[in-house]
């Protein structure tokens, strides 16, 4: 029965969540078919699909190793799969492993909601709450929100994911590799809720006695060298087109990965920057200057998202209330 079934509960779940009578026919597949299944073992199944990692999974669910090495085999017997492979890297997940994390995720949100237990106090609460955030967002946050959560929230923890991109961010807010997004999300994106942070400008930087400081033009913008930030290592952007069809033109003298490097670069150097401005509004430190970029230069919304399902997750919850907070505190 393990394989067919597995795959079909899953099937039969994402096809009949939406529709009007889902959730009753939902309970009748349940009640049909889930009697010889253990679902404890879909508990264990998504901190093994998240970790991909049989000791994390093990340590995150208060288990011995062994007891997860023989619910991951379960697991295998159940959908027919290996779910977990050994790679050079460590262990890597199926495409049926991959298909399987939204809705098995979205399937435990449900009976949980279902049994209702009451609210854990928050500070009783252990949870591991995951952030993708770009460098600048993640520094800005660490500090304030680490205090936050170390008083309010003391069994939670904070983990940061690096920034690889919107269309991977959204992938990873809807297969759960991922609770909160702090991203540019230009669009509506169904079961992702989307709320904006800040919009954010464009500031002009560079040290303070800098010889383009003073009486500053756009000449003087573009006689000296530039820093640019591209994971990629771009030496272009979209700034030199808007200059190249004016007839204009910038040298490129610096790219960086993050945008924590250019502070300290621009204070030591004659480079310029173009750099959101909560990115260096803080970095007094550096004694630079700032300037209104001296062509139209569009900002942009910074916003917060979390999976639907997540509406009712208290520490979720609590985390994104805190970030909202910190960055109207800020005012940047």
């Amino acid at each position: 029965m393990g394989a067919s079934f597995g795959l079909g509960m899953i099937r039969r779940w994402s096809s009949i969540k939406n529709s009007s009578n889902g959730y009753k026919r939902y309970f009748i597949i349940l009640f049909m078919n889930l009697r010889g299944i253990d679902l404890n073992l879909l508990v264990v199944l998504e901190a093994l699909l998240d970790e991909a990692h049989v000791s994390r999974a093990a340590h995150r669910l208060n288990m011995s190793q062994p007891a997860v090495s023989s619910a991951l085999q379960r697991c295998r017997d159940l959908f027919g799969d290996p779910l977990l492979e050994r790679g050079r890297g460590g262990m890597t997940r199926t495409i049926l492993a991959q298909t399987l994390r939204a809705p098995l995720r979205s399937i435990l949100s449900e009976v949980d909601a279902l049994i209702d237990r009451g609210e854990v106090p928050l500070d009783r609460i252990e949870r591991v709450v995951r952030i993708t955030a770009a460098d600048d967002p993640a520094t800005l946050l660490a500090c304030p929100l680490i205090e936050d959560i170390s008083r309010t929230a003391p069994g939670v923890t904070i983990v940061f994911k690096p920034w690889q991109g919107q269309e991977a961010v959204t992938r990873e807010i809807l297969d759960g590799a991922t609770d909160i997004a702090i991203a540019v999300l230009d669009r509506e994106i169904e079961n992702i809720e989307i709320r904006k942070l800040i919009d954010v400008d464009y500031v002009v930087a560079m040290r303070r006695d800098h010889p383009a400081a003073a009486g500053f033009t756009i000449d003087a913008w573009l006689a000296w060298p530039h820093v640019v930030v591209s994971g990629q290592g771009d030496l272009r952007t979209p700034l030199d087109a808007q200059l190249a069809a004016s007839g204009r033109r910038r040298r490129v003298g610096l790219t960086v990965p993050s945008f924590q490097l250019v502070p300290r670069v621009l204070a030591q150097t004659n480079l310029i920057a173009m750099l959101p401005r909560q990115s260096v509004a803080t970095k007094v430190e550096f004694d630079l200057v700032f300037h209104q970029p001296p062509v139209s230069v569009d900002g942009f919304p910074l916003h917060i998202a979390w999976h639907a399902r997540q509406n009712r997750d208290t520490a979720v919850q609590h985390v994104v209330e805190v970030i909202r907070a910190v960055f109207r505190e800020t005012g940047v």
